[in-house]
């Protein structure tokens, strides 16, 4: 499904929660889950700066949703984020029984700035959303999000 003006307010409010979370001292993630009528059911921005490798933002989506939603209508949601899931991310929105995904930024367009940055690899192998869990509706990038999102990465390493 092509990514359309809707899909791009979700994402811009996913860009704003992760540049919040870079002023508060964490990476620059953040997402949105929304009902099939646009509703916000719940939103959240990276918050792993505390130790806690797991708190990224994709996950509490799928932990709320699991603890919120009734199974039958999980499918029917979509999770917006600024940065492609991570493999924890993925999987967790699998078992959630979530349906599609709509991504800002991919995860080659990350592991380009982070070299460019010199920032290490992190201790999970980075792979797509389709290579964890290839049943799952996903779009983007969202080309026009590319620079934000990178000045963010940007601001949060060189602090």
């Amino acid at each position: 499904m092509p990514i359309n003006d809707d899909d791009r307010r979700h994402l811009a409010r996913c860009v704003e929660l992760a540049s919040h979370a870079v002023d508060i001292g964490d990476e620059p993630f953040g997402s949105v889950l929304v009902d099939r009528d646009g509703l916000v059911l719940f939103e959240d921005h990276n918050r792993v700066s505390g130790g806690d490798g797991t708190r990224h933002p994709e996950l509490a989506i799928a932990l709320w949703a699991a603890a919120n939603v009734p199974v039958a209508d999980r499918p029917a949601l979509t999770v917006y984020t600024s940065g492609e899931h991570c493999a924890m991310c993925s999987a967790a929105h699998a078992w959630a029984g979530l349906g599609r995904i709509v991504f800002a930024t991919s995860t080659p367009q990350l592991l380009g700035w982070l070299e460019e940055l010199d920032v290490p690899g992190g201790p999970v192998t980075p792979l797509r959303i389709t290579e964890v869990a290839p049943g799952i509706p996903v779009d983007g990038p969202a080309e026009e999000f590319a620079g934000a999102v990178r000045a963010l990465h940007e601001r949060y390493h060189r602090r």
